[in-house]
């Protein structure tokens, strides 16, 4: 399984791209402003998209997506969400408002893109990847992943605040190779970000005291410029674990 970093920031401005992660080159994992890393080809290539939450930042790139694939695909790009999720998506983006509906062009028949309602305890299998959903704490409906595949297993948190479900999920399993994991505002602000649904380092370091596994950790989300910060105080509060960064077109082999 390779899984290349699109973008994991909480913001933009030059060189920052939001949520996105190519897994095995036809997988995504949200779909924000880093999609635009990919070529045409490479976008062409994408065949499902598994989306956390309906916040602007995971599911920014989906309308232009649209715009650029629709004649190069061979059939419908599989989008997985909530059903929270599916109706913010049909109510506020494609509504041929903001945006045509390509969930119903180029026909009803054969879209560019095809909705699929998932739970947060749904488990989809796709080309030898175990792809399945944990239900997180966030300000809207969202979900985390855990991916499987050849032995090998990589999380991603979504976008969420202090919960249980994630940890005993993952606690479940057998193993824990990879952890892209928020925290997306410095100590300093904390109570904005219990308020809004996220992890600040001392957050995220009582929650991961909950994790028996010991996998790679890597920080995704930080707002633009707080990064350094956030890191510096995530390695300060977390013992039990070492933590990185992530940077864009990062790429990790499991």
């Amino acid at each position: 399984m390779q899984i290349r970093v699109l973008g994991s920031s909480g913001g933009i401005a030059k060189g920052y791209r939001t949520t996105s992660f190519l897994i095995n080159n036809n997988i995504l994992i949200d779909a924000g402003t880093g999609v635009a890393q990919l070529d045409i080809e490479e976008m062409s290539a994408i065949s499902h998209i598994f989306l956390t939450h309906s916040h602007f930042d995971h599911i920014a790139a989906l309308p232009l997506l649209a715009d650029t694939v629709f004649d190069k695909i061979p059939g419908p790009i599989q989008i997985y969400a909530l059903p929270e999720t599916i109706k913010a998506l049909i109510e506020h983006v494609f509504n041929d408002v903001l945006w045509p509906d390509f969930t119903r062009i180029p026909n009803r028949n054969n879209p560019v893109f095809k909705l699929n309602e998932i739970t947060a305890t749904t488990t989809v299998e796709l080309d030898g990847v175990s792809v399945e959903s944990i239900g997180v704490n966030h300000i809207v409906p969202g979900v985390a992943y855990r991916l499987e595949s050849a032995g090998k297993s990589f999380a991603f948190s979504g976008d969420t605040g202090e919960n249980d479900n994630l940890w005993n999920i993952l606690n479940g399993h057998e193993g824990l190779d990879l952890l892209f994991v928020e925290s997306a505002f410095p100590n300093e602000n904390c109570e904005l970000s219990i308020r809004s649904g996220h992890y600040c380092p001392q957050t995220l370091a009582a929650d991961l005291g909950k994790l028996r596994h010991q996998p790679r950790i890597y920080l995704s989300h930080p707002k633009p410029g707080e990064e350094g910060l956030i890191l510096e105080q995530c390695r300060h509060a977390i013992t039990s674990h070492t933590i990185e960064g992530l940077l864009t077109d990062d790429v990790f082999k499991l």
